[in-house]
């Protein structure tokens, strides 16, 4: 079987951190004189550009050669696998997501000591190797370069289609003879000894399925990934588009193996059962960054996990790519740059209020204006933001943080949620004293909100005085583009909205028919929908006046307001999203 063959022609020692002129010549590619040649250019005329260009433009070197060159300058060897026939040993050791996802295959794979060997495309790719050391958990990782294209075709020829997370289920299960595992699931979970939950935590066909579940739910887009222990299964269900969906079942066996090897991830106790704990893994995919919350709870049948999957490259941070219509487009980014007040975002957990203050904050990050965040916990690292984690241990709350962002000189401050009186009075203080200030509330709509900063005990005089805005959403999945089709309604389908069918007239609606590429869903992706209150002055003397909230509804319908309800409905009649969607999203408006 032929094997690699290895392009470098000196031992790599003799090469490593060298610079890139001596290399070649310890290669025998150039000579010292046209390496001194190249130099006197670079000094003359070429200044800025690198001595492996000049090189290539003297016809001395080819691109193969310099790219030879600068992997044997990191340390690798450069491969040939044009003839090389893989082991099919390595080529099992990675899934199919993992290797398509870090664009690296496996050359070699010795099991017993867990030592992989992998070739990949670019000297640069670190991410690649520290991941499949501390996720997928191989004691070593050995790598070599090969030409991109190379590496593309055996990725399409070996791995080109990623079997289903069921298919690999199944397999690895069907596989399962791990002593570790078998030692665990036999074992009570009180009783365990920690020794066998490590080796657990560590077996290959454990970190095999996991790290398949991790890849898979991230290819899917989910944003959450649920880890239930019952009494007679394990449940691993994703969040994709605010839906909950099961995958295939795990062995109840896998169970106490799988949290634990999340909780190792993590840097979490895995000798703690009996209280919840967090953390966090941080991933880095050539995609970009991902980093995933855990969060561990204890049950009566086994501790349950929920990883809040953070991928920036899934999130739009631009207030144009929100599903704001063109009129409250222009209406928020006339809020945004107000030069004091307060403008709340409210709505439930998990309809798009962090991401609508993000994409404002990104829109507002320009070289004169100071952002502060107060946040908890900071879900996305943007370049240009200050931004500070609220942290209970230490009693640092969102009240503490913002006293002393009053010091920090800012222009603009997100608070992440106003939870207490506490927080609204230095919020509605700093509003006062010239800064805008952004924050969240949890209320079913825009009106709702006034009564609860009321409640909290914020005097109405000074909520008058520094309330700009009550911006409320919800998010509704959008129809999958691919299979999208039309449809007409039922009359019971329209009386939900209160509509009749002369209402609708010869409006055209859509729905989804279900494709490989929305699951069967008939939904791919989401979008926002939002109700817009804006204080004027008839709005303040009614909370001056203590209106009740369907007055204060009443009053801001009249001025203009769109309630979340009709904003559903121009995008059912828009094509981008359904009726069953708004009716679950948004309350009727009787």
């Amino acid at each position: 079987m032929p094997g690699p063959q290895v392009l470098t022609p000196v031992a790599i020692p003799e090469l490593a951190k060298r610079r890139i002129g001596r290399v070649l010549t310890k290669m025998g590619r150039v000579s010292k004189e046209d390496l001194e040649q190249a130099l006197k250019m670079q000094q003359a005329s070429h200044k800025g550009k690198k001595v492996g260009a000049i090189l290539m433009e003297m016809g001395k070197v080819t691109q193969r050669d310099i790219d030879i060159a600068l992997a044997a300058q990191m340390g690798y060897e450069y491969l040939d696998l044009a003839e090389a026939e893989i082991p099919a040993e390595a080529l099992k050791s990675l899934q199919p997501a993992t290797a398509n996802a870090y664009k690296v295959v496996p050359i070699a794979f010795d099991p017993a000591r867990r030592v992989i060997r992998i070739v990949m495309k670019s000297r640069d790719n670190y991410r690649a190797v520290d991941d499949l050391k501390n996720v997928l958990g191989f004691s070593a990782v050995e790598c070599a370069i090969a030409p991109g294209e190379q590496i593309d075709a055996l990725l399409a020829k070996h791995y080109g289609t990623t079997a289903s997370a069921g298919d690999t289920t199944r397999r690895i299960l069907a596989e399962q003879d791990s002593a570790a595992v078998k030692a665990a699931a036999a074992r009570s979970t009180a009783s365990i000894d920690l020794s066998t939950l490590a080796d657990a935590a560590s077996d290959n066909k454990v970190v095999e399925l996991l790290n398949h579940l991790l890849m898979q739910a991230i290819a899917d887009k989910a944003s959450d990934i649920h880890l239930e222990p019952f009494e007679e299964e394990f449940k691993v269900r994703y969040r994709i588009d605010g839906v909950l969906y099961e995958m295939a079942p795990v062995h109840k066996s896998m169970a106490l193996p799988m949290v634990s090897r999340v909780k190792v991830l993590a840097k979490l106790n895995i000798s703690e059962r009996r209280l919840p704990q967090d953390g966090r893994v941080e991933l880095n995919l050539p995609t970009g960054p991902v980093d995933l919350r855990v969060a561990v709870l204890p049950t009566m049948f086994g501790e349950s996990v929920v990883m809040r999957v953070l991928d920036r490259s899934n999130v739009q941070l631009s207030l144009d790519r929100v599903g704001l219509r063109d009129d409250d487009l222009e209406v928020v980014r006339g809020l945004i740059t107000k030069p004091n007040g307060i403008v709340i975002v409210t709505g439930p957990t998990g309809s798009g209020k962090t991401t609508t203050l993000y994409a404002a904050l990104n829109e507002l990050n320009t070289e004169d204006t100071k952002l502060l965040t107060a946040e908890d916990p900071v879900e996305y690292d943007i370049e240009g933001l200050v931004q500070c984690q609220v942290n209970h241990e230490q009693e640092l709350t969102f009240a503490r943080l913002l006293r002393s962002f009053l010091r920090q000189d800012p222009d603009i401050i997100l608070v992440g949620e106003v939870r207490d009186l506490e927080t609204a009075q230095i919020a509605i203080q700093a509003s006062l004293t010239g800064h805008l200030v952004f924050t969240t509330l949890h209320t079913n709509d825009a009106p709702s909100s006034i009564a609860r900063l009321l409640d909290l005990g914020v005097e109405s005089f000074l909520l008058t005085a520094t309330l700009e805005a009550v911006v409320a959403q919800r998010l509704v999945r959008r129809v999958c583009t691919q299979c999208k089709e039309e449809y007409v309604p039922s009359d019971e389908q329209l009386m939900e909205l209160a509509l009749r069918r002369q209402d609708v007239g010869e409006r055209t609606f859509w729905r989804g028919r279900g494709c490989d590429r929305c699951i069967k869903t008939g939904y791919k992706g989401r979008l926002a929908i939002f109700e817009i209150m804006v204080m004027n002055d008839d709005l303040r003397e009614q909370i001056m006046a203590q209106a009740s909230t369907n007055v204060l509804r009443h009053e801001a319908r009249k001025r203009g307001m769109r309630t979340l309800r009709e904003c559903g409905l121009l995008a059912i009649y828009d094509g981008q999203t359904t009726i069953d969607e708004v009716v679950r999203e948004t309350l009727s408006e009787e």
